[in-house]
């Protein structure tokens, strides 16, 4: 199974989603290795009443074994239903990766 199917199952699993959305971004990054940098959207009720910590940490909590190995990056951007009706939908573009071997070919 890939990664991304791998994330969107348990996330899928372990909240009540709303809206879904996630973007392989390992093409941004250097190195030769991929489905290992992505940004998630998520809206789920579940987070109603929760600081973005806590929200982060409930993520955290689904794809622990994943992080490591082999996530090594994930942007979250996690609203409850209200939130995300209130920014319209809105999610920020990714800064492009200036770090490791990508900064020395400039």
């Amino acid at each position: 199974m890939s990664v991304e199917n791998e994330i969107e199952q348990r996330l899928r699993a372990g909240l009540e989603l709303v809206e879904y959305r996630l973007e392989n971004e390992s093409h941004m990054h250097s190195g030769d290795r991929m489905d290992t940098h992505f940004k998630l959207v998520a809206v789920s009720s579940a987070f109603e009443g929760k600081r973005m910590v806590q929200r982060h940490q409930m993520i955290y909590g689904l794809l622990s074994d994943l992080m490591q190995n082999p996530i090594h990056a994930l942007a979250m951007h996690l609203h409850t239903p209200e939130e995300w009706q209130a920014a319209q939908g809105f999610v920020p573009e990714s800064p492009n990766c200036m770090g490791g071997s990508k900064a020395d070919k400039h």
